[in-house]
Protein backbone atom coordinates (compact mmCIF):
# COMPACT_ATOMS: atom_id res chain seq x y z
CA UNK A 1 0.00 0.00 0.00
CA UNK A 2 2.90 2.45 0.89
CA UNK A 3 4.95 1.55 -2.47
CA UNK A 4 2.00 1.89 -4.27
CA UNK A 5 1.28 5.37 -2.92
CA UNK A 6 4.42 6.62 -3.29
CA UNK A 7 4.78 5.31 -7.20
CA UNK A 8 1.47 7.21 -7.55
CA UNK A 9 3.05 10.34 -6.12
CA UNK A 10 5.99 9.98 -8.10
CA UNK A 11 3.84 10.15 -10.86
CA UNK A 12 2.00 13.05 -10.45
CA UNK A 13 5.60 14.91 -9.65
CA UNK A 14 7.09 13.85 -12.70
CA UNK A 15 3.56 15.11 -14.77
CA UNK A 16 3.61 18.37 -12.55
CA UNK A 17 6.98 18.46 -13.86
CA UNK A 18 6.54 17.98 -17.38
CA UNK A 19 3.82 20.85 -17.27
CA UNK A 20 5.30 23.24 -15.67
CA UNK A 21 8.80 22.78 -17.59
CA UNK A 22 7.63 21.80 -21.04
CA UNK A 23 4.19 23.05 -21.75
CA UNK A 24 1.84 22.28 -24.31
CA UNK A 25 2.21 24.63 -26.96
CA UNK A 26 -0.03 27.18 -27.98
CA UNK A 27 0.25 29.06 -31.45
CA UNK A 28 -1.17 32.41 -32.15
CA UNK A 29 -4.30 32.89 -32.75
CA UNK A 30 -5.72 30.92 -35.89
CA UNK A 31 -5.87 32.79 -39.62
CA UNK A 32 -8.23 31.14 -42.04
CA UNK A 33 -7.50 33.78 -44.58
CA UNK A 34 -3.83 32.68 -44.25
CA UNK A 35 -3.11 30.72 -47.27
CA UNK A 36 0.60 30.42 -46.66
CA UNK A 37 0.23 28.27 -43.39
CA UNK A 38 1.67 24.75 -43.47
CA UNK A 39 -0.50 22.74 -41.11
CA UNK A 40 1.81 20.31 -39.36
CA UNK A 41 0.93 17.53 -36.34
CA UNK A 42 2.19 17.55 -33.45
CA UNK A 43 5.65 14.71 -33.26
CA UNK A 44 4.28 11.92 -31.87
CA UNK A 45 1.44 12.29 -34.84
CA UNK A 46 4.26 12.85 -37.63
CA UNK A 47 5.23 8.63 -38.57
CA UNK A 48 1.17 9.12 -39.02
CA UNK A 49 1.11 12.24 -41.04
CA UNK A 50 3.91 10.13 -43.43
CA UNK A 51 2.60 7.30 -44.10
CA UNK A 52 -0.44 8.43 -45.07
CA UNK A 53 1.22 10.19 -47.94
CA UNK A 54 2.24 6.94 -49.40
CA UNK A 55 -1.83 6.04 -49.68
CA UNK A 56 -3.59 8.37 -52.38
CA UNK A 57 -6.77 8.16 -54.65
CA UNK A 58 -8.89 5.11 -54.21
CA UNK A 59 -6.03 3.30 -52.15
CA UNK A 60 -6.09 5.75 -49.71
CA UNK A 61 -8.89 3.20 -48.09
CA UNK A 62 -6.16 0.42 -47.09
CA UNK A 63 -3.67 2.56 -45.24
CA UNK A 64 -6.43 4.40 -43.32
CA UNK A 65 -9.14 1.53 -42.64
CA UNK A 66 -8.06 -1.90 -43.81
CA UNK A 67 -4.21 -2.12 -42.64
CA UNK A 68 -5.08 -0.63 -38.98
CA UNK A 69 -7.87 -2.49 -38.69
CA UNK A 70 -6.13 -6.07 -39.47
CA UNK A 71 -3.23 -4.76 -37.19
CA UNK A 72 -5.70 -3.79 -34.19
CA UNK A 73 -7.09 -7.27 -34.73
CA UNK A 74 -3.94 -9.05 -34.24
CA UNK A 75 -2.82 -7.17 -31.07
CA UNK A 76 -6.29 -8.41 -29.63
CA UNK A 77 -5.84 -11.75 -30.70
CA UNK A 78 -1.93 -11.83 -29.42
CA UNK A 79 -3.13 -13.19 -25.83
CA UNK A 80 -4.66 -15.74 -27.40
CA UNK A 81 -1.75 -17.00 -29.87
CA UNK A 82 1.16 -16.35 -27.82
CA UNK A 83 0.27 -18.29 -24.55
CA UNK A 84 4.19 -19.14 -23.58
CA UNK A 85 5.18 -18.51 -19.93
CA UNK A 86 8.11 -16.74 -20.91
CA UNK A 87 8.39 -13.00 -20.35
CA UNK A 88 12.29 -12.20 -20.10
CA UNK A 89 12.84 -10.15 -23.37
CA UNK A 90 15.71 -12.34 -24.70
CA UNK A 91 14.02 -15.27 -24.31
CA UNK A 92 11.55 -13.97 -26.90
CA UNK A 93 13.41 -13.16 -29.70
CA UNK A 94 10.23 -13.17 -32.38
CA UNK A 95 8.39 -11.09 -30.33
CA UNK A 96 10.74 -8.87 -29.01
CA UNK A 97 11.97 -8.61 -33.34
CA UNK A 98 8.90 -7.42 -34.14
CA UNK A 99 8.17 -4.65 -31.28
CA UNK A 100 11.65 -3.35 -32.48
CA UNK A 101 11.00 -3.51 -36.32
CA UNK A 102 7.52 -1.85 -35.96
CA UNK A 103 9.04 0.74 -33.27
CA UNK A 104 11.82 1.72 -36.00
CA UNK A 105 9.40 1.92 -38.43
CA UNK A 106 7.50 4.59 -36.49
CA UNK A 107 10.75 6.41 -36.03
CA UNK A 108 11.78 6.30 -39.23
CA UNK A 109 8.75 7.77 -40.30
CA UNK A 110 8.61 10.40 -38.36
CA UNK A 111 12.17 11.43 -39.19
CA UNK A 112 10.84 11.09 -43.01
CA UNK A 113 8.74 13.80 -42.26
CA UNK A 114 10.50 15.87 -40.77
CA UNK A 115 13.44 15.64 -43.67
CA UNK A 116 10.69 15.90 -46.21
CA UNK A 117 9.99 19.40 -45.09
CA UNK A 118 13.31 20.48 -45.04
CA UNK A 119 13.75 19.34 -48.58
CA UNK A 120 11.40 21.49 -49.53
CA UNK A 121 13.12 25.63 -49.50
CA UNK A 122 9.53 27.29 -49.36
CA UNK A 123 8.07 24.83 -46.81
CA UNK A 124 11.44 25.18 -44.62
CA UNK A 125 11.17 28.68 -44.14
CA UNK A 126 7.24 28.91 -43.43
CA UNK A 127 7.98 26.33 -41.25
CA UNK A 128 10.52 27.89 -39.26
CA UNK A 129 8.56 31.36 -39.62
CA UNK A 130 5.54 29.12 -37.48
CA UNK A 131 7.86 28.04 -35.00
CA UNK A 132 9.25 31.13 -34.59
CA UNK A 133 5.45 32.79 -34.39
CA UNK A 134 4.91 30.16 -31.91
CA UNK A 135 7.97 30.54 -29.59
CA UNK A 136 7.36 34.39 -29.66
CA UNK A 137 3.54 33.74 -28.37
CA UNK A 138 4.76 31.17 -26.19
CA UNK A 139 7.40 33.90 -24.34
CA UNK A 140 4.19 36.25 -23.93
CA UNK A 141 2.29 36.75 -20.49
CA UNK A 142 -1.06 35.29 -21.12
CA UNK A 143 -3.81 37.88 -21.84
CA UNK A 144 -7.69 37.00 -22.48
CA UNK A 145 -9.23 38.31 -25.29
CA UNK A 146 -11.34 41.45 -24.86
CA UNK A 147 -15.25 40.56 -26.11
CA UNK A 148 -15.54 43.71 -26.78
CA UNK A 149 -11.70 45.66 -28.30
CA UNK A 150 -13.58 47.55 -30.63
CA UNK A 151 -15.51 49.33 -27.93
CA UNK A 152 -12.89 49.26 -25.65
CA UNK A 153 -10.21 51.05 -28.12
CA UNK A 154 -13.30 53.87 -29.31
CA UNK A 155 -13.38 54.46 -25.66
CA UNK A 156 -9.47 54.71 -25.14
CA UNK A 157 -9.81 57.49 -28.03
CA UNK A 158 -12.60 59.22 -25.89
CA UNK A 159 -10.60 58.95 -22.87
CA UNK A 160 -7.53 60.53 -24.77
CA UNK A 161 -7.32 63.19 -27.50
CA UNK A 162 -4.07 62.35 -28.19
CA UNK A 163 -4.51 58.65 -28.55
CA UNK A 164 -7.74 59.32 -30.72
CA UNK A 165 -5.15 61.81 -32.94
CA UNK A 166 -2.62 58.71 -33.07
CA UNK A 167 -5.72 56.02 -34.44
CA UNK A 168 -6.18 58.33 -37.22
CA UNK A 169 -2.57 58.02 -37.86
CA UNK A 170 -2.46 54.39 -37.47
CA UNK A 171 -5.00 54.09 -39.78
CA UNK A 172 -3.99 56.94 -42.57
CA UNK A 173 -0.16 55.11 -42.90
CA UNK A 174 -2.09 51.69 -43.29
CA UNK A 175 -0.68 50.27 -40.20
CA UNK A 176 -3.97 48.27 -39.82
CA UNK A 177 -3.12 46.61 -43.12
CA UNK A 178 -0.61 44.16 -41.08
CA UNK A 179 -1.31 44.76 -37.29
CA UNK A 180 -4.90 44.39 -37.63
CA UNK A 181 -7.76 46.59 -36.41
CA UNK A 182 -6.38 48.09 -32.60
CA UNK A 183 -3.08 46.52 -33.13
CA UNK A 184 -4.60 42.75 -32.56
CA UNK A 185 -1.93 41.24 -35.35
CA UNK A 186 -2.42 39.53 -38.88
CA UNK A 187 -0.50 37.18 -40.18
CA UNK A 188 1.55 39.84 -42.22
CA UNK A 189 2.47 41.44 -38.77
CA UNK A 190 2.63 40.77 -34.87
CA UNK A 191 0.16 42.51 -32.28
CA UNK A 192 0.98 45.55 -30.97
CA UNK A 193 -1.77 45.51 -27.83
CA UNK A 194 -0.12 44.08 -24.81
CA UNK A 195 3.14 43.29 -24.26
CA UNK A 196 4.32 45.92 -27.66
CA UNK A 197 2.35 48.82 -25.79
CA UNK A 198 4.09 48.38 -22.33
CA UNK A 199 7.25 49.12 -23.95
CA UNK A 200 8.22 52.78 -23.19
CA UNK A 201 7.30 55.47 -25.76
CA UNK A 202 11.05 56.58 -26.40
CA UNK A 203 11.85 52.74 -27.11
CA UNK A 204 8.47 52.51 -29.27
CA UNK A 205 9.37 56.00 -30.98
CA UNK A 206 12.60 54.60 -31.88
CA UNK A 207 11.40 51.33 -32.99
CA UNK A 208 9.13 53.15 -35.47
CA UNK A 209 11.41 55.99 -36.80
CA UNK A 210 14.39 53.06 -36.87
CA UNK A 211 13.11 49.24 -36.98
CA UNK A 212 15.66 46.36 -36.30
CA UNK A 213 16.50 44.24 -38.52
CA UNK A 214 14.21 41.71 -38.36
CA UNK A 215 11.36 43.98 -38.15
CA UNK A 216 12.74 44.90 -41.99
CA UNK A 217 12.98 41.31 -43.05
CA UNK A 218 9.27 41.58 -42.13
CA UNK A 219 8.54 44.40 -44.46
CA UNK A 220 8.19 47.14 -42.04
CA UNK A 221 8.81 50.72 -43.47
CA UNK A 222 10.15 53.74 -40.95
CA UNK A 223 7.25 55.51 -39.97
CA UNK A 224 7.41 59.12 -42.05
CA UNK A 225 5.22 60.97 -40.32
CA UNK A 226 6.05 64.42 -38.57
CA UNK A 227 7.10 64.42 -34.88
CA UNK A 228 3.62 65.53 -33.35
CA UNK A 229 1.87 62.57 -35.64
CA UNK A 230 4.67 60.30 -34.06
CA UNK A 231 3.99 61.31 -30.51
CA UNK A 232 0.31 60.59 -31.42
CA UNK A 233 0.64 57.09 -32.77
CA UNK A 234 2.89 56.07 -30.03
CA UNK A 235 0.10 57.54 -27.65
CA UNK A 236 -2.44 55.69 -29.13
CA UNK A 237 -0.22 52.37 -29.18
CA UNK A 238 0.32 52.43 -25.41
CA UNK A 239 -3.40 52.69 -25.02
CA UNK A 240 -3.78 49.64 -26.43
CA UNK A 241 -5.13 46.85 -24.53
Amino acid sequence: MVIDTIVALLLILILGALAHFSPTELGPKADPADTQFVPRPEWYYLPIFQWLKYWRGPFAIIGIIVIPTITAGLLVLVPFIDRRLERRPWRRPIAVGIFLLILAGFIGMGLMSVRDDQRDPSIAKQVAKQREETEQFMREPFEPEPALSTLAAANVALADPLAAAGKKVYESESCDACHGENGIGTNAGPKLAGATAQKPADELSKLLRHPTPKMLAGEMKPVDVSDEDLKALVAYIKNLK
